[in-house]
């Protein structure tokens, strides 16, 4: 089993807004790692104490597949004082034969920010 992260940020605290990012978010980290609901055995969800217009796993239920089936949670992110602003977090736990070192964590928008240590693949929604 291996933990898949992700984030991404939102400019506004709207549902229409949160909804669109976590289903890009979902869709890039099962994509750049080739997941299908059935590796998944589960997924975390955070977003920080400034958006709270919708639960973002709402947005599993919007993806093509078997996701229904998949147990999501969200949860409140620590608020640390200096700390990324309104930005939805994802910790997707897959069965996998993947090495640690190849699975392919996803950061967009100012999210990037979060681990710069960590190779990033181009956002192809930035020119």
């Amino acid at each position: 089993m291996r933990g898949i992260r992700g984030a991404i940020t939102v400019k506004e605290n709207t549902e229409k807004e949160m909804l669109d990012a976590a289903e890009r978010l979902f869709k890039e980290v099962f994509s750049q790692n080739k997941v299908q609901p059935e590796d998944v055995c589960s997924i975390f969800v955070s977003v920080t104490e400034d958006i709270n217009a919708v639960f973002p796993a709402k947005a599993l239920r919007r993806i093509e597949g078997n996701w229904d089936y998949v147990p999501i949670m969200c949860m409140n992110e620590v608020p640390v004082p200096g700390s990324l602003k309104k930005c939805i977090r994802v910790m997707v736990h897959v069965n996998t034969e993947t090495a640690q070192q190849d699975i392919q964590h996803v950061y967009l928008e100012e999210a990037v920010k979060l681990r710069p240590d960590l190779k990033q693949e181009k956002d192809p929604a930035v020119n």
